[in-house]
């Protein structure tokens, strides 16, 4: 085969991505010469490590645990949203400054600050973590892809997602992929939308989400620590310090002491796109657990193992809207959290 039809094959999902998000961007920019969105327009672009690191955070398998939660104790612990959104947003802000003020990632920070051995300790138990979590965030978008296509075999959509992933990240540069992450995002919204066609019943929602509950059994207790395990991830640590330092390549600060120059105004921003994108992240997992104890708690029966699984139960009671935008959420923040964890 040629070496340029090749090139052109392989670098065609990084052209077709690209394309996207330049239309998505010029409709957005006609919307802001509006004068009530113009606001709205300067938000927008404020935002970018925060807003994609909050919504990496929802991957398929947070959202399996998010909907185990809500199937199996209903609205009990809606609470869990408000009390992990400030927890997430100061240590986020915390990984972000230390990229801002050093001008380095985490990784450079902690070899340069403590004995190798930390450094390679943490390097080995990250790479292990991301790697099983990749994986089954591969399954959880092939799963979700044959709810869409149930005759799709599952082994061919892993390696489709898996090479479609890793064909974006090589050939892609970073200034084009942050885009695509950032509006990629916007995903999270489909599980709003999927609760709110689930009817809930906001009275009880209220009622838990500002009266917390546990029983202190067994199994809620470790369902409770693997929501803050899902919710404040290691892997988020390393990304957000490290697309901070990105960010300012991007604005030509190319060594360390460019890099810690900064502008009051640059903890500003970041401050808003931090908190922006944990506030996203806590929103998108309030509604997955409102939706699935909506509909799955309250008829009962149902086990819960994959997001794939939430999605197919919600079908009979919810209708199809509620079940295809569940399904389109797996697969989105499948392919916005491989990234971050690869």
């Amino acid at each position: 085969m040629p070496k340029n039809l090749l090139q052109e094959i392989v670098e065609a999902p990084a052209i077709a991505l690209e394309k996207s998000v330049e239309a998505m961007e010029q409709l957005g920019d006609r919307l802001v010469e509006q004068d009530g969105l113009k606001r709205a327009g300067s938000y927008w672009k404020i935002l970018g490590p925060g807003l994609t690191t909050g919504a990496a955070d929802d991957d398929p398998s947070g959202i399996a645990t998010y909907s185990q939660t809500g199937s199996q104790y209903g609205f009990q612990l809606l609470w869990m949203a408000i009390f992990t959104f400030p927890m997430m947003a100061v240590v986020q802000e915390m990984c972000a400054r230390i990229g801002l003020v050093t001008g380095r990632g985490l990784a450079a920070n902690i070899r340069s600050h403590f004995p190798p051995w930390v450094i390679g300790l943490s390097s080995v138990l990250l790479l292990t973590a991301n790697t099983f979590n990749i994986g089954a965030d591969l399954g959880a978008m092939a799963k979700g892809m044959q709810l869409l296509i149930p005759q799709a075999n599952f082994a061919l959509l892993i390696l489709l997602f898996a090479v479609v992933s890793l064909l974006l990240q090589i050939f892609t540069t970073y200034e084009r992929y942050a885009k695509y992450l950032k509006w990629l995002a916007l995903v999270l919204f489909s599980y709003v939308i999927s609760a709110l066609l689930a009817h809930p019943d906001w009275h009880a929602i209220l009622k838990a989400t500002f009266v917390p509950s546990i029983t202190f059994s067994k199994d809620q207790l470790l369902l409770i620590c693997a929501i803050l395990g899902t919710t404040i991830s290691p892997y988020l640590f390393f990304w957000q310090t490290s697309q901070e330092v990105e960010a300012k390549y991007l604005e030509g600060k190319t060594t360390v002491a460019q890099r810690r120059c900064l502008d009051p105004k640059d903890i500003h921003d970041m401050r808003i796109d931090v908190w922006s994108g944990m506030l996203l992240s806590n929103v998108a997992m309030f509604f997955i657990i409102a939706c699935c104890a909506s509909v799955l708690f309250t008829h009962g029966g149902f086990t819960i193992t994959t997001a794939a699984d939430a999605a197919a139960a919600l079908r009979p009671f919810a209708g199809n809207d509620a079940f295809l935008l569940f399904a389109i959420g797996i697969i989105g923040t499948g392919l916005l959290a491989i990234p971050v964890l690869a």
